[in-house]
This record gives C-alpha cells, structure tokens and sequence, in this order.
C-alpha cells in the first residue's frame, strides 16, 4: 500500500500527464512544433516539450536530391509517432509531419481541380512515384506526356505540375497525371493558334506522320491533315513517294472547322491547275501519248501530263478482244496512244480510247478482201448456228450453217468441219459497223456461182424458167446439178425431185443424167434451186388450162395426154 512518502507508479504516471497538460497519448499522432537542440552526424536532435528529445534523420528535412537546410535554433514541425521507445527517446518523423500536412492541402487542392507540384523520384512497375511535398503519389507511364516517352532521366527530380486524377487517404493512394497538364497547355495554345489561322492562308509546316492516307502537318502547336489527294495534281499512291517525316512544307489551309479543331492542309493547291484550258489542250477525236498509272477491272487510266489522267473503259481497249481484263492489254507504266473520246473539265474527266488510235481491222480487211474475195482461216468456235473462222488482222468470220456445205441439214454440215481445221470460205459480206464478216464455204463448190445476172440473180436462168441439168452428184439430200456444160451449179432438194415418193429417190439417177428442171429461186450466194416437182405442177397446170375445162367432162389423163402429143409433134 502507497504512503504520502513513498509515491506509487500511478501517482508518478498522474503528476508526468499533469506537467504535460494531458494523457501522453494525445501527443502521439499529432503533428507539433519542435526546436532543433542539435546536429549529431546525420541526425537533428529536436525538442518537442516532452520530458525526452527526439532524433530525425537529417535527410527528412530535405526535398528528393538536394541536401537539408538545418541549424540549430530553427523551429520544425515534426509527427510524434511515439512519446517514449525502449530507449527512453521520443520517436519523431518529419516525412510523417510533411505528409499529414500534404494531404490536407491535396485534399483541398483536388477538390478545387487545382494543379499541384512535385517531383518525380523513383521508378516503380507500370510508372513512377512523385513526392506532393511530402505525399508520395503514382504516376502512371501513360500519363507522362501525350506520346510515349523512351528516356524519362530529363524529368526526373524536377519540380513541375501534375493534375489529380484520384486519392484515397484512407489507404494511402494518390494517382497524378502530367499528360493532363499537357493536353491542357496545348489546347489553350490550339485555341489561341486556330483563331489566327484562315482558310486559304498560306502557312509552313513541319511533317509530323505519315499514315496510307495522308500527313500531319504540324502548325506551331496544332497539327492538320493533309489528305493524299491534295499533295499533288498528279497521281500519288503513297504521301511518302513525295514528302518525310520531319520534312518542311508550305501548305494552303484548305478548310478549318473551329468546333473539332480540324484542319484540312493542300499542296497541290499552290500549283497550276493543269485542268484549266483541257478541253482546249485535247480536242474531241485528237491521238495523245500518254503512260498507263492504274489498271482496274473496268478499264485503264493513263496520264496523258502531270496531273491529267483520262480513263480508258474495257470496250474501248480493243477492236478484236472482247470481255477481256484490261491487264491482259496493257500494263502498268506502259507507254500507250489513245484517242479523246470527251472532256468534261467541270467534273476533271477524260474519257480515252485505245482501239480509236489503231487503224480498224475491220475496214483494213474490207478493203483487202472485197466481196466474192475467196480467204482461208482456221476454224476457232463451233456453234448451234455456224461456224466462226479466225481471218488475218485479228478478226473472225462467220459461215452460217446453211452456207457449209450443199445438199445436208445445217446440223449435218456442222459436223463435217472440227476445231482448229484450215479451211476455204467466200466473203459474202461485210459490215464493218457492226464488226460483222458474212462467209461461205459451200459457194466454192464444184460450179460456183455465176458471174453477172438476169432476173433472179443467176447467169443465163430466172425464176420459173425451165432448163436442162446435169447431174454433178448424187446425195441423201438431193443432187447437185448443173446448168448446160459450163452452167451455173445449183442444188435439187431430194422433195424436188418428183411428185410421188418413188420419184423423191436420189439414187435413181446417175451422175452424168440429164433432165429438166424448173429454177425456183436464188440462195443468199445467188445459187439457183432447181425442182422436178415444180415443173410437172406447172406443165399439169398449163395443160388443163389448155385442152380441158370444168364442164367438158374429159378426164385428166386425156387432157395430159393430149399435152404430150402436141409436146412431141
């Protein structure tokens, strides 16, 4: 039991909180004013009224890289962490003072959206760490600057601004950015720089990137676009054919939009227009020599000068090769003549043609080949219709399947002839407008066709005219027959040849036989047709208009008989 001469601990633990003005834990936790009483090596001994002093390392008192500033005598703010350790010392911490007293500031700071300073000191995994006079925050890699930065030694204990972004004090947390300092800076300065731009202005600039389709060109501290299209008036594949990263350029502001801060830059706007007087520099009709720059699937373009490109559609390419592709003509960089087709300088339009500066294979073979003419070919396509002889000059002619051959059916004649066979055919006709040659093989058969004409078209015979024939040869279609001797050869279809069925019967006649026949028509080649039947029509026909009528009550074969008595006497 305690007596008045001999204190207990309590009573001593009651008189120390009564000398200190309260509880030694109200020290603790709390930042206090503190003198320096000494420096011992790198250590400031500071009293802060308690019964011990305290001992803070001199670094504390000194921002990241630079020394301390520290004398005896001088009045500090330190964090008491603990009254007493096991040394009987009291525990201070200036970077616990200076910490507390940050966060206050911070917290006003941020939640004013002002700037704060610091100083970025250490390097940590995905970006560094900043001391906020005393708060030690995180400064993302990707808020550093507004592009990528490689070597960040330049910024490093620097004092420069951040901005913010979030704190948790509870934890511990700050995250700042600088690229929002940036970002910021450089919009007043874009707003300020844009407002003193204008469109047409002509301004200097330096290429910051290149990209498929187009540069950036930077201003003074705002950037435009310069599109592909407006480097130059002539074609331009790729920016990098005509400028570099970190070249100059003088460029023309096209257009701005203030709003987004857009602005559209042209090269080519500072050069001659090569479009102004085109209609003049290529007339309608006029042959030009020119270079192929691109090939598409519906035709070509070539340039015909620097900065004048005219298309060359797929059916202007060519006179023979249709439904071709372009490349399969021409090919790029080729050095072509084309012929103007039509200009239209309002729309910066040129429409050329290939073939119209070639000569017209066509009208080359019509005159080298008149009708009657006699050409030989290479059969290249068999048709339902006919067949289709590549000519000289790159062009083909077509022998209908009733001009093949005499004497068979058009699919008969079809078959006589295959792919890639040399053959003999007749011009008939020739329609260079239409790109169209008319052929004949079977005009060139034994007989031909005769030269000059009476009414029908054939030497010597006209239409319903009666004539001797010989047989040339004898088919299951009928028999090729001639006029006379040396007379025009035509054809008797195996129906021609008489009235009844038995009569209808090619192979009763002999080649050599002769007989009459009656010239019915003409054939496209102006070939008679001849028939039996239409002559034994004809004579029955005259015969009872001679020697019987309706009421004369006489038979047929009387009358027909008496036809053939008068015929004979």
């Amino acid at each position: 039991m305690a007596t008045a001469a001999m204190p207990t601990r309590d009573d001593f633990a009651a008189l120390l909180n009564e000398t200190l003005g309260g509880e030694n834990a109200s020290f603790e936790g709390r930042v206090v004013t503190g003198t320096v009483t000494g420096i011992e090596n790198d250590l400031a001994v500071i009293d802060v009224g308690l019964k011990s002093e305290g001992r803070v390392p001199l670094r504390e008192f000194a921002a990241p890289g630079q020394k301390a500033e520290l004398k005896v005598g001088d009045t500090v703010e330190v964090y008491v962490d603990r009254v007493e350790n096991h040394q009987g010392e009291a525990m201070l911490s200036r970077d616990r003072a200076r910490r507390e007293a940050a966060w206050d500031s911070l917290e006003k700071q941020h939640a004013a959206g002002e700037r704060v300073e610091g100083v970025i000191f250490g390097r940590v995994k995905g970006g560094f760490t900043v001391d906020l006079n005393g708060a030690v925050a995180f400064l993302p890699g990707s808020q550093v600057d507004i592009r990528p930065v490689r070597d960040v030694g330049p910024l490093m204990d620097l004092p420069q601004p951040f901005q913010i972004l979030k704190m948790d004090r509870r934890r511990g947390n700050i995250v700042v950015s600088r690229r929002a300092i940036l970002e910021e800076t450089r919009a007043e300065q874009r707003t300020g720089l844009i407002q003193s731009l204008h469109e047409n202005q002509i301004v200097d600039g330096v290429v910051k990137n290149i990209t498929d389709y187009g540069a950036f060109v930077d201003l003074g501290g705002i950037d435009g676009l310069l599109h592909v299209t407006d480097i130059s008036y002539k074609r331009v594949n790729h920016p990098s054919e005509v400028i570099n990263i970190g070249d100059t350029v003088r460029v023309q502001i096209v257009r701005i939009n203030r709003e987004t801060q857009r602005i559209s830059l042209g090269m080519k706007q500072l050069e001659t227009d090569p479009w102004e007087g085109a209609q003049a520099k290529y007339p309608i009709g006029g042959v030009f020599h020119g270079r192929v720059t691109n090939i598409t699937e519906y035709g070509a373009f070539v340039e015909l000068e620097a900065g004048i490109e005219g298309l060359v559609h797929v059916s202007e390419m060519s006179w023979t090769k249709k439904n071709v592709h372009p490349g399969k003509i021409v090919s790029t960089s080729q050095e072509v003549d084309v012929a103007v087709i039509e200009v239209d300088e309002e729309k910066r339009r040129i429409s050329l043609g290939l073939k119209q500066a070639q000569a017209n294979p066509w009208e080359a073979f019509a005159q080298a080949h008149p009708v009657g003419s006699i050409v030989e070919g290479e059969v290249k396509n068999s048709t339902e219709f006919g067949l289709f002889i590549g000519l000289e000059g790159d062009v083909d002619g077509m022998v209908h399947m009733s001009d093949i051959a005499w004497g068979v059916t058009g699919e008969e004649a079809l078959n006589l002839h295959h792919k890639g066979e040399s053959v003999q055919a007749q011009v008939l006709e020739v329609d260079v407008e239409r790109e169209r040659i008319s052929l004949g093989m079977k005009q060139l058969e034994r007989g031909g066709v005769a030269a000059g004409g009476g009414a029908g078209g054939g030497a010597g015979v006209n239409r319903g005219e009666v004539v001797t024939v010989t047989v040339l040869e004898s088919r299951d279609g009928g028999l090729e027959v001639q006029v006379g001797d040396d007379g025009v050869s035509g054809f008797i279809k195996r129906t021609d040849l008489g009235r009844d069925r038995d009569e209808q019967r090619p192979e009763r006649f002999q080649v050599g036989q002769k007989f009459d026949a009656m010239v019915t028509g003409f054939d496209r080649s102006k070939k008679p047709t001849f028939s039996v039947k239409a002559m034994q029509l004809a004579e029955e026909k005259q015969a009872v208009q001679q020697y019987g009528s309706s009421d004369s009550g006489a038979s047929l074969g009387d009358i027909l008989g008496e036809a053939l008595k008068q015929r004979n006497s």
